[in-house]
């Protein structure tokens, strides 16, 4: 459903032999002409709906559950900008154990991959609220690990062991919280299938006004 709706080009494959005649130029699907949709568009939560994907569910799967048709899995593709589908999609627990322990070796479980903040309040209190000394989820390394680390409390300086507030991250660890945030995407709500797959359309006809234009469907290169 996916290609017959991309447009076609005719590109020559004898690019020394001008003038060309028609033998020279072969038909072929137009990849290059690659929709996308608006990062923005994924704010406006009337259009789509958040899912998270199961452990070993398909994408064809999902778009039959959610269109009644697995043949719309490409609107889920193009919903999310999804490129490679072997790095956008999450792996199934066996897979990503596999892939940890050949990425890594010995170190697959043991080995540290970073050093990652925990969140740390200060104890000094804002309009009500506490105020956070250090952010927690940033990657820091072993130094700040090993260190000391100072904040001001609201009346002094407070000194605590960096290891109060970083831990060491796994490199397990760091393959599957990766692999979890692919989990979460976007589809587009039924109600909107038909609109979109109207706009996809109509996005990939060419332009009359272009010296290579044949047809909407077909325009010509090596000219």
């Amino acid at each position: 459903m996916y290609f017959s709706n991309i447009p076609d080009i005719k590109y020559d494959t004898k690019p020394v032999s001008y003038p060309f005649s028609e033998s020279d130029y072969v038909t072929a699907k137009n990849f290059f002409r690659r929709y996308k949709v608006n990062d923005d568009i994924f704010g406006y939560s009337v259009l789509y709906n958040k899912i998270a994907i199961e452990d070993g569910q398909t994408l064809p799967e999902i778009s039959y559950a959610l269109y009644g048709d697995p043949f719309y899995d490409w609107v889920i593709v193009l919903s999310n900008n999804m490129i490679n589908l072997g790095f956008s999609l999450p792996l199934d627990n066996y897979t990503l154990t596999k892939l940890v322990e050949f990425k890594y070796g010995d170190d697959a479980y043991s080995g540290i991959h970073h050093y990652e903040t925990i969140e740390k309040l200060s104890g000094e209190t804002l309009n009500g609220k506490n105020i956070i000394a250090l952010k927690g989820g940033l990657v820091v390394d072993y130094n700040f690990y090993t260190s000391p680390f100072s904040y001001w409390n609201g009346s002094s300086t407070v000194t605590i062991p960096g290891n109060n507030v970083s831990r060491p991250v796994t490199n397990q660890e760091y393959e599957v919280t990766e692999n979890e945030k692919k989990r979460e995407i976007f589809v587009l709500k039924p109600s909107f299938l038909v609109k979109f797959v109207e706009d996809f359309k109509t996005s990939n006809l060419y332009n009359s006004d272009c010296s290579d234009f044949i047809t909407k469907r077909l325009k010509k290169t090596g000219v």
